[in-house]
């Protein structure tokens, strides 16, 4: 049962739900037995999979720009669009960013970026992510 509340909070995090999955990670390693690599992986699995669910809401969201209850406006949208082909792909690296993260990995699939290379860099960001928390952990 714990893993699977480090998946749904590492998963809920990476969509545009305020979770903190950092936290639940950094609370996991110091209360139960479950090994950092075991616990690093379920994380970053939730993590990626949240950013895929991302993407592929942008890839077929830009269908629905014209309604009324659509959440952002045209400039917005267009604003966006223009940051992320300023900086390319090399943009989800920040992906793992609280805040900007979420919004970049919908503006990939809403730009059609290639799936696998979107997976492979936000993975490389998320991973990186939890190693980096792990390290500073085990440095306390």
């Amino acid at each position: 049962m714990a893993l699977l509340i480090l998946f749904l909070s590492a998963f809920g995090a990476a969509t545009l739900i305020p979770l903190q999955s950092e936290a639940v990670l950094l609370g996991m390693l110091a209360t139960t037995g479950y090994s950092a690599l075991l616990l690093i992986t379920v994380a970053s699995a939730g993590n990626i999979l949240g950013s895929c669910v991302n993407w592929y809401l942008g890839f077929k969201i830009e269908q629905y720009k014209d309604r009324k209850w659509f959440p952002v406006s045209e400039q917005k949208m267009h604003q966006a669009q223009g940051i992320y082909r300023k900086y390319g792909y090399w943009f989800l690296l920040l992906s793992w960013v609280p805040v900007i993260g979420d919004p970049i990995t919908l503006i990939a699939g809403l730009l059609k970026e290639n799936f696998i290379r979107f997976l492979l860099i936000v993975s490389v960001a998320k991973i990186g992510r939890y190693l980096f928390l792990y390290a500073a952990y085990s440095m306390i």
